[in-house]
């Protein structure tokens, strides 16, 4: 059967399964904008399926292979197995299917600039980074993101032709379904091993996909990351470099962090001034995606003092260092972060505050924490106290060789003070029962650990809003 192309089924309808992801859903509403019928269908409810709904986009919960039997096609993600009773039901109606990578690099094709920024972690805050630049120039960018951005106004912008700006990520080799004409690439790590054998692997990946550039094509990357700058060099394409101290392209001078962790610099290029930062996220990590960021704007023909006032301008996206509110005096941040280096990072922010930090680890997969380990165990070392919650199975089943009780235990070996809280009202029951007041709490894990956020500050709000009325106030 020929390959489906999503614009041979302009206006008819597109099933999505999986819909409730952060990239599917964006996809969704961008599908929606251009003129077709969406349907979809996740696991489990969630904001995402509300969100789509208030949109008029017909989602639900659950498997109802009647339902995508109808569509004229149907786009899965990766976590998506062949034997879902809606791929199975689509596959046995003769519909077409096709997965989340490949609607996406199809409808990059005809833009100008393709803008894919990659690496282990840091994607969705780069990529914000330079959308916020390009809106606030006025450049009318098209976006597509793993996260929600206000200025932006979620994961999705629908702009012009000329710049598509998206997250490229290496699992299941989704980025390798991209067209890319710049690249950036914040840093190769070792991550998602249930897709590659080791970090070897990872790093062919990458090189496959900066090989994916034109001749003209351009790359900009960490200096201090060794692995992106070997790929860099062996695609043969033109590069550039960034990094905060170190010798690069792109460069700073007077960085400095305030009580918060949020840097200020001057920006340099080549050795010459081009602008002024001030940050209003926290950690070295931002500042790094804001300089790589502001580089990649720079390519696009961005001006380097307007750039960088954007960049001053940026207050983060949901779901990483979010503050979420005050629960019993305790100041209630999540982070997304789900590997031990992006966990050990938002600690690192946490702790700049100089306040108690209580870590909440949600682990995410089974395979992510065999093949991490060890990693893991320290991780949250900087915390003053670990709490570890049962692990988010996400695509996976339960191998029954690895649990967190565990992970508490090689925690607990290495010096931590860890605990094991199951279920939200576990970690919930533990931290009103021992927190104090002037903690910082920080929820982790790119699964459904942000609900826990939700659910104490609405149990506590309604606490309080009890004690007052008996109160009289």
């Amino acid at each position: 059967m020929k390959e489906p192309h999503i614009w041979n089924f302009a206006g008819q309808k597109v099933h999505m399964v999986g819909i409730g992801g952060s990239s599917m859903s964006g996809l969704a509403q961008m599908l929606l904008s251009q003129g077709f019928i969406v349907t979809g269908s996740d696991s489990q409810e969630s904001y995402a399926l509300d969100t789509l709904r208030d949109l008029g986009i017909s989602v639900y919960a659950g498997h109802r292979p009647d339902e995508a039997a109808k569509a004229d096609l149907l786009v899965y993600s990766a976590a998506i197995s062949p034997k879902d009773p809606e791929r199975v039901a689509a596959k046995e109606a003769k519909i077409p299917q096709m997965e989340r990578a490949e609607l996406l690099g199809q409808l990059m094709e005809g833009y100008e600039h393709r803008v894919c920024v990659c690496g282990t972690h840091g994607k969705t805050t780069l990529s914000s980074m330079l959308s916020q630049i390009l809106m606030d120039l006025e450049m009318n960018p098209t976006v597509h993101i793993g996260g929600s951005l206000d200025r932006i106004g979620g994961g999705t912008l629908v702009g012009g032709k000329n710049i598509f700006v998206v997250e490229a990520c290496e699992f299941n080799r989704s980025f390798l379904h991209m067209p890319p004409s710049l690249a950036i690439i914040t840093n190769i790590e070792e991550d998602h091993l249930d897709c590659y054998r080791d970090i070897e692997e990872i790093e062919e990946a990458f090189f496959e996909f900066i090989d994916k550039l034109p001749e003209d094509g351009l790359s900009i990357g960490l200096s201090d990351d060794e692995r992106v700058m070997r790929v860099m060099h062996k695609s043969g394409r033109k590069f550039q470099s960034f990094s905060l101290v170190g010798e690069a392209d792109f460069t700073t001078e007077n960085l400095r962090y305030d009580s918060k962790g949020c840097a200020s610099f001057d920006a340099l290029h080549c050795g010459e001034l081009i602008g002024s930062v001030q940050l209003k996220v926290a950690g070295d990590f931002n500042a790094l995606h804001a300089l790589g960021a502001l580089a990649a704007s720079l390519a696009l023909g961005c001006d380097a003092e307007k750039a960088c006032s954007a960049l001053s301008r940026f207050e983060g996206v949901h779901r990483r260092f979010e503050h979420t509110g005050i629960v019993q005096g305790m100041h209630m941040y999540h982070d997304y972060g789900h590997n031990p280096a992006e966990m050990q990072s938002a600690v690192s922010v946490a702790c700049m505050q100089g306040r108690r930090v209580i870590a909440v680890m949600q682990p995410h997969t089974y395979s992510r924490v065999k093949g991490l380990f060890k990693s893991f165990l320290t991780c949250t070392k900087a915390a003053d106290i670990t709490l570890v919650t049962d692990i988010y199975a996400a695509r996976e089943i339960d191998p029954g060789d690895v649990h967190s009780r565990l992970l508490v235990k090689g925690m607990s070996e290495h010096g931590l003070d860890a605990h094991l809280t199951p279920t939200f009202e576990d970690t919930e029951a533990w931290l009103l029962r021992n927190g104090k007041e002037g903690d910082l709490v920080l929820t982790m894990g790119c699964g459904n650990i942000n609900l826990l956020n939700d659910l104490m500050q609405a149990h506590w709000d309604d606490k309080q809003s009890k004690t007052e009325e008996l109160n009289g106030e």
